[in-house]
């Protein structure tokens, strides 16, 4: 039951507006970087949430992976990202491909803060 469960919690992102509004860009390029890192998608749901008070609506992009998930969610008023990439270490240690992931998704957004956490997880 020992894994890896990494966040991020980005702001002041400096990427193009479309990947915190464009549900199906940022799918697309999130289970490209899953398959890019070496781990496996088995099932995949991206959601725009609606505008409000004139702002354009957030995203959250989920990725099933067989080793555990990936889930991004954005808030395009403040520029702001959430990151979150489990994987279970069960019949081998995928880590190395949990952290590739999230470098290559904080490429997407490079933003100018980052609070990044990593919790061991298991026993």
């Amino acid at each position: 039951m020992q894994g890896l469960h990494l966040t991020a919690d980005l702001s002041d992102c400096k990427c193009d507006a479309a990947w915190l509004v464009d549900a199906n860009r940022l799918g697309a390029a999130c289970v490209q970087a899953v398959k890019d890192s070496g781990l496996q998608a088995v099932a995949q749901l991206f959601h725009t949430f609606p505008a409000a008070d004139g702002s354009a609506g957030g995203v959250t992009a989920t990725v099933l992976l067989a080793e555990s998930h990936l889930c991004v969610h954005t808030w395009p008023e403040k520029n702001a990202v959430t990151l979150d990439v489990y994987v279970c270490n069960f019949g081998g240690d995928h880590s190395t491909k949990a952290r590739a992931l999230m470098a290559a998704l904080m490429q997407i957004f490079l933003p100018g803060k980052a609070a990044v956490n990593a919790l061991e997880r298991g026993v």
